[in-house]
């Protein structure tokens, strides 16, 4: 038995539409590829978009952070958290500023026998040495910093000396003079060298001694400020650009400067 064939009229029919058959086909291609392409876009968006709020929120909270740092009430707590980290001697102790001076040291006695009717001389000892003082605050003392404008006000611990101060030996004058009839210059000049310590340490914690590096002292706490404040990224035009330093033993006296100590270089 022969197997069927296609009829002419089907053979026909397929060869006419072949081609709009195929177009067709393609067409429905591309619209399925364009419905899938949206698709993947809309679930890109959703997830960038989900990304962006998540960036948005954290930047957000970030500077809602920062600016809290430097409200008037938190200032002060987020500058001691940060003491250790900006700058530290290994003692607590933020090192300030050294003045060298020759300091002289001087003593005589007469000495009169019979009633005072018979004078048997002077004996006069003299040592003049350089003395460095070393002056300093303790970071572990409180501090408090306000905010005015853009200038952050800083009441700083006071000033310490650092004991005892450094005597330059090697540079020492000693100088003796005896009476016709004294024989103690040695005597006498060793008492007085048993004394300069003593009488330094009494001379580098005296407000005249200070007030000489006070202003030298007050630089540098502005410094170690502003080390900070460039640290948290605020030492800038639009936050702070000035520092004014003030040490607690000034605020019951008439030493409370006027000026801001440091101030942000602008460009010209």
């Amino acid at each position: 038995m022969n197997p069927p064939q296609d009829s002419p009229d089907r053979s026909h029919a397929l060869v006419r539409y072949r081609w709009p058959l195929v177009i067709v086909a393609l067409a429905m291609m591309v619209l399925l590829a364009y419905v899938a392409s949206l698709w993947t876009s809309k679930e890109i968006l959703t997830e960038t978009m989900d990304r962006g709020g998540q960036a948005g929120r954290f930047a957000a909270e970030k500077a809602e952070e920062i600016a809290g740092r430097f409200l008037s009430g938190n200032i002060t707590k987020t500058f001691e958290a940060a003491i250790p980290e900006v700058f530290s001697t290994g003692g607590g102790n933020l090192e300030l500023a050294t003045a060298e001076k020759t300091e002289t040291f001087r003593t005589h006695d007469d000495k009169l026998v019979l009633w005072d009717s018979v004078w048997l001389g002077t004996t006069v000892s003299e040592i003049r040495v350089p003395v460095t003082y070393r002056y300093h605050l303790r970071l572990s003392e409180p501090w408090q910093l306000e905010v005015s404008n853009q200038t952050c006000i800083v009441v700083a611990p006071p000033i310490r000396p650092s004991l005892p101060p450094a005597i330059h030996t090697d540079r020492m004058e000693k100088k003796s003079e005896a009476g016709w009839a004294r024989f103690n210059a040695s005597v006498q000049m060793t008492e007085l060298e048993r004394g300069i310590t003593p009488t330094l340490r009494l001379y580098a914690g005296d407000h005249r001694h200070i007030n000489l590096v006070r202003e030298e002292c007050r630089k540098t706490v502005a410094e170690f400020v502003k080390t900070w404040l460039l640290k948290e990224e605020h030492w800038r035009t639009d936050r702070f650009s000035a520092i004014k330093v003030i040490f607690s033993d000034e605020l019951e006296t008439d030493l409370v400067p006027g000026e801001t100590t440091l101030r942000l270089e602008m460009d010209p």
